[in-house]
């Protein structure tokens, strides 16, 4: 016999005869015409032909890219805002980033809950309709003057355009006291 058997080579590589069996299979050894095994040459072919990430006892850790400080911080909040440990100083492990993912996904589901069962509005539309609304009523209060002047001045025995003047006067005084009120829905 010219290469080891299948049973040696498996422990030369450190790996399963079955392991063995399936890479002999794929082509992803050398073999001798007598059908042995060549250690060296399968080697080299079993190691350009394997997934790095697939490979046991891997001597250099696998090389990863590194994580953006914005999503580190993103990571730290949220675990911070839901009473859990945030990172230490050299950044989240997995476990945090994972915890921190599920919770985030656990409120965006809550959140599209609460919109499916009208308990959250959109909030473009509510500034919109707000915005409507408080037009709609500023318009009635510039109007007001002019039909209740006369009814009020016919009581008081006044003239009606000194009436709706000074009614005017008050009420424009009035609304530009509320236009310096603004809608804060943050």
């Amino acid at each position: 016999m010219q290469g080891m058997s299948e049973r040696d080579y498996a422990a030369h590589a450190g790996l399963s005869r079955g392991a063995i069996q399936k890479a002999k299979a794929a082509g992803r050894l050398v073999l001798h015409p007598d059908g042995s095994i060549d250690p060296d040459a399968s080697d080299v072919r079993r190691a350009a032909a394997t997934d790095p990430a697939k490979q046991r006892g891997q001597s250099a850790p696998p090389k990863l890219k590194p994580v953006p400080n914005a999503a580190l911080s993103a990571v730290g909040d949220t675990l911070r805002e839901n009473g859990l440990p945030p990172p230490a100083a050299g950044g989240a492990t997995f476990l945090q980033a994972k915890t921190a993912n599920e919770v985030l996904k656990s409120q965006e589901r809550r959140l599209k809950l609460q919109k499916l069962k009208g308990e959250l509005v959109d909030r473009a539309r509510a500034e919109t309709l707000v915005f409507r609304l408080a037009r709609e009523t500023r318009d009635a209060w510039v109007n007001w003057p002019a039909r209740a002047a006369a009814l009020i001045a016919a009581e008081l025995g006044l003239e009606p355009a000194t009436m709706q003047k000074v009614l005017e006067a008050h009420v424009r005084a009035h609304l530009d006291d509320l236009a310096e009120v603004r809608l804060d829905l943050g």
